[in-house]
């Protein structure tokens, strides 16, 4: 097995703070130099008060997997980049935070080096995503009736896994989104951060449907060396466990939306989940501005 992957190139990269980032089998097959971004046209923009989106963003590298072997993650930069790029083309700011304020931290090695457009937005996001806002401080202060916030928006990479599904201020800015009407907008592995939202009541969405990242991929994915063993854990076992069901059987470019919560599968649903999630939330400012 181990000459296999050797000849297959499937062996994952050790990297400089002894963890691993995937094989170049891995990056070939999972990643791409551009992305399927459609332009982000809208016809008409939100110009209401009701404008900002809170982005909430790991600040945690390194995943321990089940085997002891570390993976070098983080937010994934289309699943981050594309829905912002929507968002802001269709009228709304967002405000990046981290749960202390630490930097954000991006899968790099998934980054499309060749799509222009990602490439201009984390130029121009390069100080906000360095010196983000606090998700504790946003948590302590700014949890009011009258907000001038549309959706709360927890993008994908295996790194909203660390350091957010059991994150009180996280918990309590989820209920606040609900209870305010609020959009949540998560991808991919985002929500996995959804877990937050438990309390001595239950779980904020049971009974909610949503598109994730299936388990059953995650189990697949350290056979090619994209993982670097086991998961610690699986995001879908954990979320049906407290009632959520999941429709998508593959990691595809599926969405939905149940209430006010916007799911998608995969990178390959990042532009239409960003589509989706901008014009979900024009529609629902329309009334409410």
């Amino acid at each position: 097995m181990g000459i296999l992957r050797k000849l297959f190139r499937a062996e994952s990269q050790p990297t400089a703070d002894g963890a691993f980032s995937p094989s170049p089998l891995a990056i070939k097959l999972g990643t791409s130099s551009t992305t399927d971004y459609d332009g982000g046209a809208y016809t008409e923009r939100y110009k209401g008060t009701r404008n900002r989106v809170l982005m909430v963003c790991t600040e945690e590298r390194n995943m321990t997997m089940a085997n002891g072997k570390k993976f070098s993650t983080g937010n994934h930069p289309v699943e981050m980049g594309l829905p912002m790029l929507h968002l802001m083309n269709a009228g709304f700011e967002i405000d990046v935070v981290t749960p202390t304020g630490a930097p954000v931290v991006i899968e790099d090695w998934a980054m499309p080096a060749d799509d222009a457009d990602i490439q201009k937005l984390y130029r121009d996001f390069a100080d906000a995503f360095q010196n983000p806002g606090s998700l504790a401080d946003f948590a302590a202060n700014s949890l009011v009736d009258d907000t001038l916030y549309a959706a709360v928006f927890i993008p994908g990479g295996h790194g909203a896994m660390l350091g957010l599904p059991d994150n009180a201020d996280l918990g309590k800015v989820l209920h606040w989104a609900h209870n305010t009407g609020l959009h949540t907008l998560a991808l991919c592995h985002g929500p996995a951060a959804l877990l937050a939202a438990r309390n001595d009541a239950g779980f904020l969405y049971d009974g909610y449907k949503i598109t994730v990242f299936p388990d059953a991929v995650d189990k697949q994915t350290p056979m090619i060396g994209y993982l670097p063993g086991p998961m610690p854990w699986w995001v879908c076992e954990k979320l049906n466990a407290l009632g959520v069901e999941t429709i998508n059987k593959k990691a595809d470019n599926s969405t939905h939306v149940d209430r006010r919560l916007v799911t998608g599968a995969s990178p390959q649903a990042a532009n239409t989940f960003g589509r989706l999630a901008a014009e979900t939330l024009l529609k629902r400012t329309e009334t409410n501005s």
